[in-house]
């Protein structure tokens, strides 16, 4: 890709034959919708019009969750063997139909084919942790009772109910089904709402999961733009996961805390990448490039901001910006492209609008910075900045898009201090040949998660290990014992075998009082389970 004016038109790239009409008309008519209108789901490669997306109203989403408590009332009551039986069939589907999967991905993202391929890999990836740790994490748990031998108390996880999942346009399989499942493992029903943009590939994890058992009515969808749905979504919830913007995050956040439910938000992040003096710089830009143009930079955990030492500054930029300069980008429905297209014009115009701003307030650009449409109506050029201060729009708030900003430090101290130099808290990568080096960095630098000499995948797919921001990228986590456990109360379960709670007959208070301070003392030595 050349920085010369693009002007012609190259020819969009067809539409992939499994995704028919058929298919389209039969996942959107899952959606409730008595009039609530109609939106445009378009084909990002060209705008062109895929299908008409019904809109819930109020109304519809009232009896969507009236029909998901009618059918989580029997699902909760199935052993959990049965119901990780449902799991294990859906698994085997999801691995079956992951091209399917990805065209439909493709169609209503406009991501590159290898990021489509590798967000069909989540929900198996979720679900094979949890069909093997769930018998373990939502067993009944005795511990002994105030009394030794003669009470018992046993933590017992009861499912939520019904668990509203909104769900972003970026990952919308992965996180919409993948959320979902864990919240189903756990004895609860879904109600799911996925970005207008990309209701495609979860309505279909929808349908595999039908296909392998699952009762009808226990996961329903519901349509429409987030103000117009969120609150009665919200309202008629037991629990709430979210992944999308800090704003939203905090208008969730409120209203569930009125409702006093609880919720799981992954908000925004302004992600730092802090090279040291020893990192391999061929592997460096390797990362970077994943890092930075992954996903178009449509990744919460994607890198924005890169810290270089002064000595390898240079070095780095120059191998970062032939990297960058020569990547394959347009529109295609197979594995050739590096990077595909912005989700759409409107995200585009974000997009511009921040190299922009950046520019005019005297920042550099070192590669990119221009729309593309002769590429297709949303793509912008990889784009690398310098000269980024956090007074300009791209240096303190996320882009969420194909463009970085380089930064030079002189010392690791003040690499951690700028790294850290943020609001956001979501994640962060360390590269350096000395690990244990690195690893010291990595535990300095204020985020949920840190990669060292790597971005995000190690991270984001160690499923036993709980995903999550801090400071205003989150609140709560997924993956990991909590990434079930969230979807479930704990119920205590009190059992008194024999009345030995209060004072003998004949026996007075005062008598009663002295043996229970002498029982005090003598619980204190002794070891109860």
């Amino acid at each position: 890709m050349t920085a010369t004016d693009h002007t012609a038109r190259t020819t969009a790239p067809r539409r992939p034959a499994s995704v028919t009409d058929a298919l389209l008309d039969r996942l959107v008519a899952r959606v409730p919708s008595t009039a609530g209108g109609t939106w445009k789901l378009t084909e990002v490669y060209t705008g062109e019009v895929l299908v008409e997306l019904p809109q819930s109203t109020p109304a519809d989403i009232e009896r969507a969750f009236v029909e998901a408590r009618r059918a989580q009332a029997e699902w909760s009551q199935w052993p959990l063997a049965k119901r990780l039986k449902v799991m294990k069939k859906a698994h085997a589907l999801f691995v079956r139909n992951a091209q399917l999967t990805a065209d439909l991905i493709q169609v209503e993202s406009g991501k590159n084919r290898r990021m489509a391929i590798e967000e069909t890999c989540d929900p198996p990836m979720v679900l094979s942790h949890y069909i093997k740790h769930a018998p373990r994490l939502l067993a009944p748990v005795k511990k002994g009772g105030p009394v030794p031998f003669l009470t018992t108390s046993t933590a017992i996880r009861q499912p939520k109910g019904v668990v509203g999942v909104i769900a972003p346009w970026n990952f919308p399989f992965a996180t919409g089904i993948s959320d979902a499942v864990t919240a189903l493992i756990a004895g609860n029903a879904v109600v799911l709402k996925p970005d207008n943009k990309t209701a495609l590939s979860p309505l279909w994890g929808i349908e595999m999961l039908e296909e392998a058992g699952l009762p009808k009515g226990l996961f329903q969808v519901v349509c429409g733009e987030g103000p117009d749905v969120g609150p009665t979504l919200i309202d008629n919830a037991n629990y709430v996961m979210f992944t999308g913007s800090t704003a939203t995050g905090r208008v969730i956040g409120e209203r569930a805390g009125r409702n006093l439910i609880g919720c799981c938000l992954e908000l925004g992040g302004k992600n730092p990448m802090v090279v040291l003096e020893d990192a391999d710089l061929d592997e460096v830009v390797e990362g970077a490039v994943f890092g930075v143009f992954g996903n178009t930079g449509q990744i919460c955990m994607h890198i924005e901001r890169i810290y270089l030492p002064e000595s390898r500054y240079d070095e780095f930029r120059d191998k970062f910006v032939a990297r960058a300069q020569g990547l394959d980008v347009r529109a295609a429905y197979d594995f050739g492209p590096e990077m595909g297209s912005l989700v759409s014009p409107d995200h585009m115009e974000r997009v511009r609008a921040h190299v922009e701003d950046a520019v005019a307030q005297g920042a550099i650009v070192l590669a990119g910075g221009r729309p593309r449409p002769d590429l297709g109506p949303a793509f912008f050029e990889p784009t690398i900045l310098e000269g980024v201060t956090k007074d300009m729009l791209c240096g303190a708030t996320e882009t969420f898009g194909p463009v970085v900003a380089l930064h030079r430090y002189r010392s690791v101290d003040e690499a951690v201090d700028l790294a850290n130099d943020t609001d956001y808290g979501l994640n962060a990568s360390v590269w350096g040949t000395d690990v244990a080096a690195a690893e010291a960095v990595a535990r300095r630098i204020q985020a949920g998660n840190v990669n060292v000499n790597d971005i995000l995948a190690t991270a984001f797919a160690s499923k036993g290990t709980p995903s999550g921001g801090v400071k205003q990228s989150g609140v709560g986590a997924r993956h990991g014992d909590q990434g079930l456990t969230k979807y479930t109360d704990v119920q205590n379960l009190a059992v008194l075998k024999k009345q030995v709670m209060g004072p003998r007959p004949g026996q007075s208070y005062e008598e009663y009082v002295k043996g229970m301070l002498a029982g005090l003392t003598m619980m204190r030595r002794t070891r109860i389970r």
